[in-house]
């Protein structure tokens, strides 16, 4: 939610779901460690309460190391400012004599964005699978660049109800994708 004060029911779902992500993170810290996951938070962390602050900033040190697997969590995630921000970055550079505005790739600006993060040891930024809870059938302004060919997948289940039998819901639901990655089908009438 952009801009400011919210109609106070919004601030107590606000301040709901930001305990839940503290208490998932401390709850889980140990499972991190024990399976090697690495946690890494993107959005406008100044937006959230210094608690999640500090408790993200915590587990992303504590689970630096590890490389089994990549969490990334967005809290107070915009793909639209992400965007906005990569191309500031990369105009900054260009202001800066340090870049050709004619060298400004995909991959560039790919790196700019705060996903790059999760690009860390030949992981891929992009995902593969998007889950959409609780009824929406939209992204919502999340990984706008990086969703481009990722599978998406809608449930009505509420995210803090979302648990294992939905997650093999989702994996099966993508496992039974052809994935093409924007190339049409193989048809023999093109």
């Amino acid at each position: 939610i952009d801009g400011g004060v919210l109609p106070w029911h919004l601030q107590a779902e606000v301040d709901f779901l930001m305990a839940l992500i503290e208490r998932f993170i401390n709850d889980n810290l140990a499972e991190f460690m024990r399976e090697g996951t690495r946690l890494r938070i993107i959005g406008d962390r100044s937006r959230l309460p210094v608690s999640v602050q500090k408790t993200a900033r915590d587990a992303e040190e504590a689970t630096r190391n590890n490389s089994r697997l990549h969490l990334v969590l967005a809290i107070s995630y915009s793909g639209r400012m992400d965007i906005v921000q990569a191309c500031r970055k990369l105009a900054q550079k260009v202001d800066a004599k340090l870049l050709r505005p004619e060298d400004i790739d995909e991959s560039l600006f790919a790196d700019e964005l705060q996903t790059s993060c999760a690009a860390d040891e030949a992981s891929s930024s992009c995902p593969d699978l998007l889950i959409r809870t609780s009824g929406e059938l939209r992204l919502s302004n999340f990984l706008l660049w990086q969703s481009a060919y990722s599978e998406l997948f809608f449930t009505d289940t509420l995210w803090p109800d979302f648990g294992e039998a939905q997650y093999l819901q989702a994996l099966r639901a993508f496992q039974s994708r052809d994935r093409r990655f924007g190339a049409r089908k193989n048809n023999a009438a093109l």
